[in-house]
């Protein structure tokens, strides 16, 4: 067996690597990082603990020796971490063991985006995903909690545009009753534009954002309602293991997905595999517990021992949380051990 055809027990190969790197944010989602547990108190990382940007690219550096064709970038909010561009073009030097480039995305609520644009696609980025849960200023900022306008947000993925940061994806996380009246005037802003607008149902990542199965606005629902004002048909995956549903408008050709987290499990074909701010590996968005390989690097590891021991995770695991979900948030799992915070793994 080559690096590349790595498998897990349900044949699933590692393409995928997410890296947090930062566990702050400026905004307190209500999905996410609510304030009465991020307040002013909460203690973050000290900077010590955090994986360095070498420490970062010599994990990639392995995992995509390993298969890992897709670097997404993410937080907290990754525009937070000082230096970004600097980590960003040591990763766009790495190559696939077939000799091609590395595609590396970023996630983030653009809140720096306008400012960080042009440096982040110079330094090598290719592409950005974009939160944003509401058009409605009022709305979005009782989302965000810390008053941020709407309006500087479309500003900063319009200059992303412009600087060549694409295609962009807009994700929208539909929460009933705080957001769902606006699942339609979204689809209708973005239908227009050369972005992709996705909805993704409210997921119970975590323990704190106080997740209630009631809340989710099932994909179904979601395609329907925009069916009813903008006529849609489905349309094939990109790839193998994509999470989005895919569907056009029948009128405009302009692309809209659903993500559909709770409702339906896409485990079988999930590639990914994701390392937190401070170096541990995680092989599913709803674990509880990782594998540090922090500890390994520090302690004099050679690329060889890093390789098999993360190799080794990866062919032995056997997560679908998603498949085995309850209607309970924490129903699955070890008694007493609470499931991983988006804001620590990232999305």
């Amino acid at each position: 067996m080559t690096p590349s055809e790595l498998l897990d027990t349900r044949n699933r190969p590692l393409r995928d690597l997410r890296i947090s790197v930062t566990d702050r944010c400026n905004f307190r989602c209500v999905y996410c990082m609510p304030r009465e547990v991020f307040g002013r108190d909460y203690t973050f990382l000290p900077r010590e603990e955090l994986l360095t940007f070498e420490e970062i690219t010599r994990l990639a550096r392995i995992s995509v020796a390993h298969g890992v064709e897709k670097l997404r970038l993410t937080g907290g909010e990754p525009l937070l971490r000082k230096g970004l561009e600097e980590l960003i073009g040591m990763l766009a030097e790495l190559r696939t063991p077939q000799g091609k480039r590395v595609d590396i995305a970023l996630t983030t609520n653009a809140s720096a985006l306008a400012v960080k644009a042009e440096s982040l696609k110079a330094a090598g980025l290719d592409r950005i995903t974009v939160s944003l849960d509401s058009l409605d200023d009022a709305t979005f900022r009782s989302m965000n909690d810390v008053d941020f306008p709407v309006a500087k947000v479309l500003k900063g993925i319009d200059v992303a545009h412009e600087a060549g940061l694409g295609p962009i994806k807009i994700n929208m996380v539909v929460k009933r009753g705080h957001n769902d009246h606006d699942i339609v005037p979204m689809a209708r802003h973005f239908r227009n534009t050369p972005y992709i607008l996705r909805f993704i149902e409210y997921m119970d990542v975590g323990s704190s954002n106080g997740w209630e199965l009631g809340e989710v606005v099932p994909s179904s629902e979601v395609v329907s309602r925009i069916n009813e004002a903008f006529p849609l048909e489905a349309i094939e995956p990109n790839y193998r293991g994509e999470t989005a549903a895919r569907w056009r408008y029948k009128d405009t050709g302009g692309e809209v997905g659903v993500i559909s987290s709770v409702t339906q499990s896409f485990c079988s074909t999930c590639t990914r595999t994701r390392i937190s701010t401070e170096g541990k590996l995680f092989t599913c968005l709803f674990a509880t517990e990782g594998h540090d390989l922090r500890a390994l690097l520090r302690s004099g590891a050679t690329d060889e021992e890093l390789s098999e021991v993360m190799a080794g995770i990866w062919r032995s695991r056997t997560d679908r949380y998603s498949e085995l979900r309850s209607s309970r948030t924490g129903g699955l799992g070890p008694a007493g051990r609470k499931k991983i915070e988006m804001s620590y793994i990232g999305g």
